[in-house]
């Protein structure tokens, strides 16, 4: 650095100093005063949105400004980080970037951005200060129906988050463009022949009642925050479902693996039955319940009838009982309860439960935990694998493996 540049950066650096020292005094006499609660309600900012390191806590604002006037000392913010484009703008204008350092307690950078974590944080109130909460070690919420068609006497309404954005006349509704990897325009006619006015069917699914308590995200955040990952889990699962939405520190561990084979009953019919022995095992395959919670298996699952004079309305889909005598296996040796919509005998599965939907699972550890199942080989010998995966906090580890037979 050549002697006349180091002369000038004193100059600049000195200047800058006495510039400080005149604000900081002007700053007494003249003062707005602020607080993270008053901010908030100011400025509608979005308290409980979930933010990443990086993001801005001011929702649709791309910045906040004051005058310079009576907020002089927020200046000190531009000169301390040498913002020399931001001290020319703050010249000419007046008005000078509200400094978030001073209303916030953690989290929160003067410019308004959230820092210092990883994963998804959420933007809260702590006390009148505003603060970015990081996220606990995990993170779960429920599905719930944030589009949905509601059958009519004449058709069907488009109800969006409550509100009603269209009305399909009956003679439309093979028309409709409302389609995913798990249902199309056939399975909505399907549906609005077979229901009854009132009923609902879900087109999009967003998260509610979040573990941490963070504000609800509707379908097409689900993605944006948490992932593809997440939003094809969502899409895929009953409303009501809850769903593990992050993971931090974890170690992966094993718990009980248990098998069977589905046998013959030819009076059943044993293509049918292998059928929806595959179906069940398709349907609670890498389902994963959190903590403290209930959980089912995949909506938009189908299964086969079989005649049976012994079932409520002479048919069944026998089948299922093997792989979910696995399931149940694996589920008592973890030390949860009998689920519901199972029996401890070889008929698992009860009469009137849908064997996905209907069975419920409940995680009675402080983690969560995720349920593996799939099938070797094929016809009657077939044999049904089911497996306990736990998802335990770092250092916390154990494993077991014994396998059962039907």
């Amino acid at each position: 650095m050549s002697y006349e540049w180091r002369n000038t950066s004193l100059k600049i650096i000195g200047t800058l100093f006495c510039a400080c020292v005149l604000i900081f005094a002007f700053s007494f006499v003249s003062n707005a005063e602020f607080s993270g609660k008053t901010i908030a309600e100011t400025y509608d900012l979005p308290i409980g949105q979930s933010v990443y390191d990086g993001d801005s806590i001011l929702g649709e604002f791309d910045n906040m400004k004051v005058p310079l006037l009576s907020n002089a000392r927020f200046i000190f913010n531009e000169i301390v980080s040498l913002d020399l484009g931001g001290l020319l703008l703050t010249v000419s204008t007046g008005t000078v970037p509200f400094d978030f350092s001073t209303v916030s307690s953690g989290h929160i950078d003067s410019y308004g951005k959230a820092y210092g974590f990883e994963g998804p944080g959420y933007l809260t109130l702590d006390g009148d200060n505003l603060v970015v909460h990081p996220p606990d070690t995990y993170i779960w919420g429920y599905s719930f129906p944030y589009k949905v068609l509601t059958k009519t006497s004449s058709g069907v309404d488009v109800v969006e988050n409550g509100t009603v954005i269209e009305s399909i006349p009956t003679e439309e509704i093979k028309n409709t463009d409302y389609a995913n990897d798990y249902y199309n325009n056939t399975t909505i006619v399907n549906w609005f022949n077979s229901n009854k006015e009132g009923s609902n069917f879900t087109l999009e699914r967003g998260i509610t009642s979040f573990s941490d308590g963070r504000s609800d995200v509707s379908f097409k955040q689900v993605e944006s925050i948490f992932g593809s990952n997440v939003s094809d889990y969502v899409a895929a699962y009953p409303d009501g479902t809850p769903i593990v939405l992050y993971m931090g520190n974890t170690t992966e561990t094993e718990g009980e693996l248990a098998y069977t084979s589905l046998g013959s009953h030819p009076q059943y019919g044993d293509g049918v039955r292998e059928y929806n022995a595959r179906q069940f095992v398709d349907a609670w395959n890498n389902t994963v319940i959190p903590p403290e919670s209930q959980g089912n298996g995949r909506a938009y699952v189908d299964f086969g009838s079989a005649i049976d004079p012994d079932a409520p309305g002479g048919a069944a889909s026998h089948g299922v009982c093997p792989p979910a005598r696995a399931l149940r296996n694996v589920v008592l040796a973890e030390g949860f309860d009998l689920p519901v919509g199972m029996v401890n005998d070889e008929d698992a599965v009860l009469f009137g439960f849908h064997p996905s939907e209907d069975i419920k699972i409940t995680n009675n550890h402080d983690y969560p935990v995720k349920i593996v199942m799939w099938t070797e080989g094929s016809g009657t010998g077939m044999l049904i694998y089911a497996q306990i995966i736990r998802y335990e906090p770092t250092n916390e580890t154990s494993t077991n493996s014994t396998n059962t037979t039907s």
